[in-house]
């Protein structure tokens, strides 16, 4: 048991908040407030830092950028290779595991040792690597670096222990899998090929065995050179020589004859009896002309050749198309007999691979599927039937059908959800899949002991929501919502700023809120609109109701003697803050007509909606003086309230949903009213309206470039960093180890025309609002000297989240000679964004300015985006191209300049969190009442009470009454959440309204009535004079405060050298505790209420806002953010899950038997030749090939044995994976002392053999004949 004392005197000398700095959390001001009575407050806090650790669980959705495909027949489980060396490896549904190489080298190819449970890995940087999947988390056993040759193409036979490496230079080299060490044993290329032949054959693009005999390796050169090798004799059997280049080679089963794709798009046939050309050459897609050529074809990239047992063998190849039909989708042929199916592609094909019956290639290979490879999705197609449907994929592929703008994790829901969801959900599935089961279907997979309902919401560019089952480290999808069909579709000519934005996802989700309790469901699109939904089990024809709210500041600035003064004005507690002036009459202009007008238009008819999330009503910010509504940066809902508040960069807004009616609306200067902390300075008016509108109101078409034009809602834009960005196409061609920005880049002359807004991405969260580049009059704000320290200057630099970097020998003075004469308004920013998903941001950061850290938030999205900076000391704005960005990517850290102010500038207070809690408003109130939290940009926090009545008729008829008390509590950077505690220490849950179906039909026995949780009239709370405690988290800091009376009982500065991104109050152990990821990675835990530092780990460097954007936290100890445009990436910060995490994932190997070979019978034996077999030891083995170069190939020994140890579960399954590890670790050292015992026999022959021959040689010899 910990006591923690807290004297209320107002003072924080003794308090661990006088660490901090700060000053005085007890009033608006900051002068101190005394507590009437000394109290003692008693919290038991059980975590601990032995609770916490961090690790990775599983990884859902599509491999992003797969580069390699291969698939185990006996084992049925299939690996995806990706450019950033990831390793998918897929098997049953809940099988499904990922691997990353450590290096981030692009996998070339991918070769399973067919049910041996290992898997063979080539990379790009020319390395070998043997993983071991018999444990849950495949680790590497063995690795083997080429230091002077590329590796381009790798083959492993079955049943076989040597692997067929192919190289750049043509050579194949021959390496023992077991081992993973070379062989002696090489097939040069002047070898393979004649001595009469003048040019060189280029790299190998082919190795493969003879299914008649495996002592015949035959190769395949790029230049369209194909030689037979024959391994025992070392020498050429023949040699073939064509003109077009190979792409690949397949055999059929019996051996006599096999099948190559060529450049040219077409196939050639070769037998062995007569290779001096080919029986048959075919171009499956090239029509013959009127001169009899057949027209030029893309090439044939690959082709499979398998036999069937009752029918035509199938010839399947993908590419092969002609070029004059152009716009063409990427297709897959198969070619059964002579019937010819095309199936078209949505996405380009990466690899394919035909799943057949048998592993052994001289068999009868009874294909029975394909499985298809593109850059985006992954498809299986059944050969069995006739149509060639595919199968319905059990993997959650398709996160990224839209690219994904937002995401939000519910662990613990309520149990009846995901069964409601996901049975409205499948009545919309698709049809005409394959009936058959799911080839893919290897390894094991039990749901653990330790399960609870879990729910992922992600938010898509289209303005799609998707409801994704999370249980037990799943994913699949529940129920797919579409916000887009709640507004009418523009007309093609249609003349108006909707039509303008159709191509610039006007329906992009921002964010979500979700009650699962009550099922209500809100969404905020970047179009600054809020959609409501309910949940109902029956379908309704309805109308959808539409509030317009104007929430813009429209006073105009008064030029003040202040304003030319350098001066620090402090503040008057009982003055009033500045009201707003009356706007201006608008001009004739065009931009100034668009007053009062939404962006989108809300359907104004009777619509059927269908069973699920029905849209209720839509929140509406309209034009003001032609200027366009600032997106909404917060967000919250309360079910037993009835209402809805949203904040921007203007004010706030609260909506009452039952009524349907705006309840307050007002600008975050009037929420303050009398205990503003800032002496609000007025400026002179805006000398040009008009420049400003006609900036704001030119289509969205004129803010990004062309490329990223055409880009639109397709799968490209998950590649845009900025209207900048090199198309997909450029990256694509890209090395994988080339430099993260092309040369093109560093000097595009759009990069100077194009202002800040332009540049910035629609966020997620209000964390990466950027506050000094928003439209309309900004205010000039002064604080008094004793806060400016402390919220602007920490350790000798600025770090403050909306300060701007200063001119070198120019300090910014608030009331400078040129500050009456400029105008200090940014350019508008457009209402709309092209879709910046979480997926978009693809830059990656120099190392050393993310350990280093950013001082601001700003200067990391300046530093990202390579935005416009707008100068103080001169009338116009300074661009910084990228090679000043990376020149001055100091400028942006450590070396800013301590004296700038964020308060001291032009900038305007965003709503950046909001919270509806039973709370108290006033420090004299003893029982707690609805209140509504808002927290700013500043740092402040201010509460909003509200009288709500309580009963039902009264709530539908009655208005609310809201008044806001002004109560401020200041911390450092952004307010970000909002948490509450009660006085032991347990978590104060948000009221909630009990689900009930308005569309059902009436009983008359059981009238609906609306059931509230935790939210009680004021007389009957018995425990309300105990008061509560509120977290508040901030960019910087984390605060305690004690209610009603203000009071900050602890404080902890989070970080000094950079900010918090996202933070959570979240449950783990059956406690509470306070979790941050910031901007340089660390992931933070601190205990609640004393906020101790219980974790703090260097997890994940931000290399990209996409993680920024997407990440959360959720109970549980979970949390998840996007890994790459197409992957979610789930992590635990909960020992307890880490230690459990062995039992919920899949097992990938399971003990099965390996087919017996087919009997070929004696007839079939004797006249067809049956399979020669070899020893490849006799040929490969040291003894016979001797040593390869050390030069050549460096081994690397791997993890692997010590992995399997460290994440074997305890007691009889760690005891048999250990015995298992030290078995095989035994037999290996067998292995190696037989090796080297036969060495030494085989050296003791030789020497032995040798001296009887010295002997017989100089028996007869005289002594003078030595």
């Amino acid at each position: 048991m910990k006591k923690f004392r807290k004297v209320l005197d107002g003072l924080t000398t003794s308090s661990p908040a006088s660490a901090g700095g700060s000053p005085s959390c007890g009033s608006a001001a900051g002068t101190p407030t005394a507590a009437p009575t000394p109290r003692e407050l008693d919290v038991h806090e059980t975590l601990l830092s032995e609770h916490f650790h961090i690790c990775k669980t599983v990884r859902h959705g599509f491999p992003y950028q797969p580069t390699a495909l291969a698939f185990d027949p006996v084992q049925k489980i299939l690996a995806i290779g990706s450019r950033s060396g990831g390793v998918r490896i897929l098997g049953r549904p809940g099988v499904d595991c990922y691997c990353q190489h450590e290096s981030g080298a692009a996998v070339l190819q991918l070769q399973f040792l067919i049910n041996e449970g290992a898997l063979v890995s080539a990379c790009a940087d020319d390395t070998l690597h043997l993983w071991n999947l018999r444990q849950r988390r495949p680790a590497i056993l063995h690795s083997l670096k080429f230091n002077r040759e590329r590796i381009t193409f790798c083959h492993l036979p079955f049943q076989s222990k040597w692997l067929y490496v192919g190289t750049e230079r043509g050579n194949t080299h021959i390496v023992n899998v077991e081992s993973f060490v070379l062989s002696g044993y090489v097939i040069m290329w002047n070898k393979a090929i004649e001595l009469s032949t003048k040019t060189h054959p280029g790299p190998v693009v082919h190795l493969s065995d003879s299914p008649k005999d495996e002592g015949k390796l035959l190769i395949g050169f790029e230049s369209g050179t194909i030689v037979m090798w024959d391994l025992r004799s070392k020498r050429a059997d023949f040699r073939i020589y064509y003109d077009e280049a190979i792409h690949s080679v397949s055999w059929h089963h019996e051996g006599r004859q096999f099948m190559c794709s060529h450049s040219d798009g077409s196939l050639s046939m070769w037998n062995l009896r007569n290779t001096a050309k080919p029986f048959q050459v075919t171009f499956p897609h090239g029509k013959s002309q009127r001169d009899g050529r057949k027209e030029s074809c893309k090439p044939i990239l690959k082709v499979e050749y398998k036999t069937c047992r009752n029918s035509e063998p199938f010839v399947i190849f993908s590419g092969g198309l002609s070029y004059d039909k152009a716009g063409r989708r990427p297709t897959l042929t198969i070619m059964h007999g002579k019937a010819i199916t095309v199936l078209e592609m949505d996405h380009p094909i990466v690899e394919f691979t035909v799943l057949c019956e048998t592993p052994y290639l001289n068999e009868v290979q009874e294909p029975y599927a394909v499985v298809v490879l593109l850059e985006k999705d992954f498809i299986v197609v059944d050969l069995t039937q006739s149509n060639f449907p595919i199968f319905e994929n059990p993997y959650p592929m398709d996160v990224h059908e839209s690219p994904v703008t937002c995401t939000a994790y519910f662990a613990d829901c309520p149990p009846d959800i995901i069964p409601v969801l996901y049975s409205i959900g499948a009545k919309h599935k698709k049809t005409g899949y394959s009936h058959k089961e799911w080839p893919v279907s290897g390894g094991t997979w039990t749901i653990g002991s330790q399960t609870y309902p879990e729910i992922i919401i992600t938010g898509h560019a289209d303005g799609s929501i998707k409801f994704w089952d999370a249980t037990a480290i799943t994913l699949q999808m529940l129920y797919k919502l579409k916000t887009s069909k709640v507004f009418e579709k523009p007309k093609g000519g249609e003349v108006g700023r909707s039509a303008e934005l159709v191509e610039e996802d006007p329906y992009a989700v921002q964010m979500v809120s979700w009650c699962p309790q009550s099922r209500v469901f809100c969404v905020v699109g970047i179009s600054a609109h809020v959609i409501l939904y309910r949940f109902s089990k029956h379908d309704a024809n309805t109308s959808i109701t539409s509030l317009e709210v104007r929430l813009q500041c429209e006073m105009e600035d008064v030029i003040s003697p202040s304003d030319t003064e350098n001066t620090v004005c402090a503040t008057d507690p009982g003055g009033h803050s500045p009201q707003p002036q009356p706007s201006s009459p608008r001009s004739n202009t065009p931009d100034s007509v668009r007053d009062s007008i939404p962006c989108l238009r809300v359907k104004d008819r009777v619509i059927r909606m269908p069973p699920g999330y029905q849209a209720e009503l839509v929140v509406q910010l309209l034009w003001v003086d032609g200027e366009p509504p600032q997106q909404i940066t917060s967000l919250d809902l309360n079910s037993a309230y009835g209402l809805l508040a949203v904040g921007n960069c203007n004010g706030l807004a609260v909506v009452d949903y039952l009524q349907k009616t705006v309840i307050l609306c007002m600008s975050t200067v009037e929420l303050y009213g009398s205990a503003d902390p800032f002496q609000r300075l007025t400026r002179s008016p805006r000398k040009n309206r008009q420049s400003t509108s006609d900036f704001c109101m030119r289509g969205l078409s004129n803010f990004y470039s062309d490329s990223k034009k055409r880009i639109r809602t397709s799968y490209q834009s998950l590649t845009e960093l900025s209207d900048n960005q090199v198309s997909l196409d450029l990256e694509r061609s890209k090395s994988p180890t080339s430099v993260p920005y092309p040369s093109s880049l560093h000097n595009d002359p759009r990069g100077t025309a194009e202002p800040v807004s332009n540049l910035r991405a629609s966020h997620y969260s209000p964390v990466f609002y950027l506050l000094d580049n928003v439209k309309g009059p900004g205010r000039k704000l002064s604080l008094p000297t004793d806060l400016k320290t402390d919220l602007d200057h920490v350790n000798g630099h600025c770090t403050s989240p909306t300060s701007q970097p200063c001119v070198p020998g120019r300090p910014r003075v608030p009331g400078g000679p040129e500050g009456p004469r400029l105008s200090r308004r940014g350019p508008g920013r457009p209402p709309f964004r092209k879709a910046q998903s979480a997926a978009c941001m693809e830059v990656s950061l120099p190392v050393s300015s993310l350990t280093e850290g950013y001082a601001s938030r700003r200067a990391m999205l300046q530093q990202l985006h390579g935005v416009t900076m707008y100068s103080h000391d001169e009338h116009h704005t300074t661009t910084y191209s990228w090679n000043e960005r990376e020149s001055r990517e100091n400028s942006f850290s450590r070396s800013r300049s301590s004296s700038v102010s964020s308060i001291d500038r032009d900038t305007k207070e965003a709503v950046t969190t909001l919270q509806f809690a039973e709370s108290y408003g006033r420090k004299l109130d003893t029982l707690p009442t609805p209140c509504l939290w808002v927290g700013t940009s500043l740092g402040l926090v201010l509460l909003v009470p509200m009288s709500i009545p309580m009963d039902e008729q009264e709530r539908m008829e009655e208005p609310i009454t809201v008044a806001p008390t002004g109560t401020v509590l200041m911390l450092k950077g952004s307010v970000l959440r909002f948490g509450f505690l009660d006085c032991s220490g347990g978590l104060i849950q948000s009221p909630y309204e009990l689900w009930r179906d308005l569309n059902a039909p009436e009983d008359p026995e059981r009238p609906r009535r609306r059931k509230l949780v935790n939210f009680s009239p004021c007389s009957s709370q018995e425990t309300a004079s105990d008061g509560h405690l509120a977290v508040v988290c901030s960019e910087r800091q984390a605060k305690v405060f004690l209610m009603p009376s203000q009071a900050c009982l602890y404080v902890h500065n989070i970080t000094e050298s950079s900010f918090v991104l996202r933070a959570d109050v979240v449950g783990v152990s059956n406690s509470v505790c306070l979790a941050c990821f910031c901007a340089n990675g660390h992931i933070m835990i601190l205990s609640l209420p004393s906020l101790r530092p219980l974790l703090d780990v260097n997890y994940l460097p931000l290399t990209d806002m996409r993680i920024a954007r997407t990440f959360c936290f959720t109970n549980g100890g979970q949390a998840l953010y996007l890994s790459s445009p197409t992957e979610i990436q789930r992590i635990t910060y909960s020992q307890e899950m880490c230690d459990n995490l062995q039992e919920m994932l899949g097992e990938l190997f399971t003990p099965t038997e390996t087919p017996e070979a087919q009997n070929r019978g004696f007839l079939k034996g004797f006249f067809g030749g049956n399979a020669q077999t070899f020893d490849r030891e006799e040929l490969f083995g040291e003894a016979a090939a001797g040593k390869a170069s050390r030069s050549l190939a460096q081994h690397i020994p791997g993890q692997g044995s010590v992995e399997g140890v460290r994440v074997a579960a305890g007691g009889v399954v760690g005891d048999l994976a250990r015995a298992r590890i030290a078995l095989d670790e035994r037999g290996q050292r067998l292995g190696e002392l037989e090796e080297r015992t036969a060495l030494m026999m085989s050296s003791a022959e030789t020497f032995s053999k040798h001296a009887h021959e010295l002997m017989l040689k100089c028996k007869d010899k005289k002594w003078y004949q030595f």
